[in-house]
């Protein structure tokens, strides 16, 4: 079983993987929030970290990071040097895997990826890439439909070396360990619990058809102010509902 500091990674079935990249970020946030195990303002990172191509479906995916320097030369003269070692590492890490890479420089000298980083992490189980630094390379990417989370855009890569590789990484306002599972799309990046996942992916479809009723009201030809009270209030229910059913599943209750 892979490990990260010898505590054991827990990989989760292809289904569940495959379930939760049918749903955008939002919805996986707004049900995460249902077990009531983290604080609401935690777990997601923050408008720093944009998406780069919104236009691409949710990724899901095990975190394998490293940190990132480029304002100043490397020690090594061979600058990339540990991307060899973070493929070597990463290969303990389930596919499929995210690349989370904390740029240590603010502001960010250099992109921290481009076309030929996002192939290499792409052919090795990487289904995209999030830093807090920049990228570039941007059009030639695309076409690799490659999914980048980055601060911003820039055009060169400066000095250009990783710092640390598989250690804790705190980017957009969260700490990223190796293994961890995150959830990524247009909207922004959620970090899943790992041990309340499953219940995640089953219950992003029922969270959904709670939201669908008062939804599918507003769309109708005819609403007035006291029907959609009465249809607030089933759909409130519902996603209450849900919340109780799903916080009894992770406590062992009926």
């Amino acid at each position: 079983m892979p490990t990260y500091e010898g505590s054991p990674i827990r990989k989760h079935s292809n289904q569940i993987i495959e379930t939760l990249k049918q749903f955008d970020s939002p919805t996986v946030s707004n049900v995460i929030e249902l077990f009531k195990i983290r604080p609401n303002t935690a777990g997601y990172m923050n408008s720093s970290i944009r998406a780069i191509y919104p236009q691409l479906p949710p990724i899901v995916g095990y975190a394998t990071t490293a940190t990132y320097r480029s304002v100043y030369p490397a020690v090594e003269k061979e600058t990339y040097r540990l991307i060899i070692e973070q493929v070597e590492r990463m290969q303990g890490i389930p596919e499929p895997r995210i690349a989370v890479v904390q740029d240590l420089d603010d502001p960010s000298g250099g992109a921290s990826l481009g076309e030929v980083m996002s192939t290499i992490y792409q052919r090795f189980g990487c289904a995209g890439f999030v830093t807090n630094g920049t990228a570039r390379d941007i059009l030639q990417v695309e076409k690799l439909r490659f999914a980048v989370f980055a601060s911003a855009v820039i055009v060169s890569h400066a000095y250009p070396h990783f710092v640390d590789i598989h250690v804790p990484v705190h980017v957009g306002g969260v700490t990223v360990h190796p293994g961890d599972l995150l959830h990524a799309d247009a909207n922004g990046v959620v970090m899943i619990p790992t041990e309340i996942a499953e219940h995640v992916a089953g219950a992003c479809a029922d969270f959904c058809d709670a939201e669908r009723i008062v939804l599918d009201y507003l769309k109708g030809s005819h609403v007035t102010v006291e029907e959609y009270r009465e249809v607030y209030a089933r759909t409130h229910k519902a996603i209450a509902d849900l919340s109780e059913r799903l916080r009894k599943k992770v406590s062992g209750g009926a």
